[in-house]
């Protein structure tokens, strides 16, 4: 993993949003890891933001999956897994549809559903330092 950017404020969270989506243009899966209240969520509404999504954007932590349209029309999908107890609720929401529908789709809590990550996901972890900053890190 490469470092992308470092935020010491919630404003630089635009800048690296529009990094990412030029830096992986091509993309459009995307997997976010840290620890729980990192800043993932809060990252996605940023990338979401930049994309175009006007509508409030939160965490699908009890629906596993938001659905959000950007102002050109297309959909975003935002999945947080935390909470499934198994991949069969994966499966029971119709993940591949979701995964491969070439929408944008940003997946929190990757790690909850092994094996069903499309290879080409590109991979964000977010890490806490000590004194406060984030550091965004891409593969």
């Amino acid at each position: 993993m490469r470092l992308l950017y470092t935020i010491d404020n919630e404003e630089l969270l635009t800048n690296a949003a529009n990094l990412l989506l030029k830096e992986f243009k091509n993309n459009r899966l995307f997997i976010f890891s840290g620890t729980l209240g990192v800043g993932k969520t809060t990252f996605i509404k940023y990338i979401c933001k930049a994309l175009g999504v006007q509508a409030g954007i939160s965490s699908p932590t009890f629906s596993l999956v938001n659905e959000y349209e950007s102002s050109g029309g297309s959909v975003v999908y935002h999945f947080d897994f935390y909470r499934i107890k198994d991949v069969q609720e994966a499966y029971d929401i119709g993940y591949e549809e979701y995964f491969y529908s070439g929408n944008y789709c940003f997946i929190e809590w990757p790690e909850k559903i092994p094996g069903l990550v499309p290879p080409d996901a590109v991979e964000i972890k977010i890490e806490v330092k000590n004194n406060g900053e984030r550091e965004i890190w891409v593969k």
